[in-house]
């Protein structure tokens, strides 16, 4: 609606917001945010923040600055706010990682991955990154992540930041790039998305994040369902790699007449953690086979798996060797571990193998609570096997190790001695969650050598074999 020159000695904004309606007025706010004139909130409502935008898209567009909206005056705005979103393929999108629905440029930015708390789009030139965030079980509070994300740093400066009601928005500059910050809250649901940016994007994103701010919406759907952790998810890219020999492709076939092909499809390790027949490993170890064989003891009677947290139980009713007690704390950093298992089987003596490392991480990649890093060398065969300290106390169970020519290829480094455990109290969990009554360690037993350490615990581990998939 063009609004003639008889409104000029009037009060123009009154006499917009009299004489248009809302939705004309939100768009007028939106394309002029396109355009690059307007920042500020789609209100609908014309102030002074609207007046000036309208000035200033008419003085740079060969207009008189004086505020007042002819045909001509619209038709421009219309062409140069549609041309600036076309050109960055904005469109609204909901992401299922976290339930929010927000404006994409999907002309500048592609799907980079998942994050532990939510979905990361990212520029061919990495010069531009979008990410979704949902906390939720964490207790965190609004104010609460709005102080830290708020908080000036050395290299990081906030130029703005507002916290009102339900909602937060922060913007800033931290090492060289700018950044957006929008979070909303309900009931403890924390949603969010940022946006960072560094300077030769300017001309596209600084519109593009007004426009976003305002079109944010953070509960427009219910996230994803069964989500997994930061490991999980890197099982499922390839990035990390289970240690159950022959479980991604068929087991090596030794040359030679003294050594017979294998007579399973993959092995893991296991060990006893009940008096009444359990044993614990991993679920991909266990999660596809026909039948479970424990060592020389025969089929497994009962499998439960839980494929999220990489942890299954096997039940063997025959005799085993004693319960290895689990720690109810965090091992500590920097401690000699030993990892235990039976790698490569078939190809390796059939025995039980140990390396020694350390605990190099209390937290798996991605800051996972559920896994540890260590430098205990593992091989295919180990996953399942327990990590103990020289006490002979279960500090973890052996899982994972990067793919070091995935993550080469993908960072430009190889990884050396990266390797994945799952931490005791994740174990505990889910050994309480399914009634198992294990061992917890003695806090105050002596540490011993690595043979009587090893002495201690070899007679409770087992290797698992899997015959056949489902």
């Amino acid at each position: 609606m063009a609004v003639s020159p008889a409104f000029a000695s009037t009060d123009l904004a009154s006499a917009y917001n009299d004489n248009t309606d809302a939705a004309f007025r939100i768009g007028l706010q939106t394309r002029l945010a396109w355009t690059g004139d307007y920042v500020g909130t789609f209100d609908g409502r014309v102030g002074p923040q609207t007046l000036r935008a309208i000035r200033d898209f008419q003085a740079r567009n060969g207009f008189s600055a004086d505020g007042v909206m002819t045909d001509a005056f619209l038709k421009k705005v219309i062409a140069e706010s549609d041309k600036a979103r076309d050109a960055l393929g904005f469109h609204l999108v909901r992401d299922d990682r976290t339930g929010v629905r927000f404006g994409l440029p999907g002309a500048l930015v592609s799907p980079a991955g998942e994050t532990e708390v939510g979905s990361i789009w990212r520029s061919a030139d990495s010069g531009v990154e979008i990410e979704t965030v949902r906390f939720h079980d964490e207790g965190y509070s609004l104010e609460g992540v709005f102080n830290v994300l708020s908080t000036q740093a050395e290299n990081k400066t906030v130029s703005s930041s507002s916290l009102a009601g339900d909602a937060f928005t922060i913007r800033g500059q931290e090492d060289g790039r700018s950044f957006l910050i929008r979070f909303s809250g309900r009931d403890g649901d924390l949603r969010g998305f940022s946006v960072a940016w560094d300077k030769a994007h300017d001309g596209d994103v600084k519109p593009y994040t007004v426009v976003a701010e305002n079109t944010f919406d953070p509960f427009s759907g219910e996230p994803r369902a069964n989500d997994i952790g930061p490991m999980a998810k890197l099982f499922r890219s390839g990035r990390a790699e289970g240690v159950a020999f022959g479980e991604h492709e068929p087991a090596p076939q030794p040359q030679g007449p003294a050594l017979a092909a294998p007579g399973f499809d993959s092995s893991g390790t296991g060990f006893v953690v009940s008096k009444d027949g359990w044993l614990l490993t991993n679920a991909h170890v266990a999660k596809s086979c026909k039948t479970v064989l424990v060592g020389d003891l025969g089929a497994a009677s009962q499998v439960i798996v839980d494929e999220d947290h990489d942890l299954a139980l096997v039940k063997v009713d025959a005799a085993l060797g004693q319960p290895l007690p689990i720690i109810s704390s965090k091992p500590r950093l920097g401690e000699d571990i030993l990892a235990l298992g039976f790698p490569l089987r078939s190809i390796l003596a059939d025995s039980l193998n140990v390396t020694r490392g350390n605990i190099s991480s209390l937290m798996g990649l991605m800051n996972d609570a559920n896994y540890l890093q260590i430098s205990a060398p593992v091989q295919p065969g180990n996953s399942g096997g327990p990590l103990i300290d020289l006490a002979g106390r279960v500090v973890g169970v052996v899982t994972a190790k990067l793919n070091a020519v995935a993550v080469a290829d993908l960072t430009g480094d190889i990884p050396q001695s990266i390797n994945f455990a799952i931490r005791p109290d994740a174990a505990a969990r889910f050994l309480t969650q399914h009634h198992v009554a294990f061992e917890t360690a003695d806090a105050k037993a002596a540490l011993e050598s690595v043979p009587d350490a090893t002495a201690k615990v070899q007679e409770s581990i087992y290797p698992v074999l899997c015959l056949g998939t489902k």
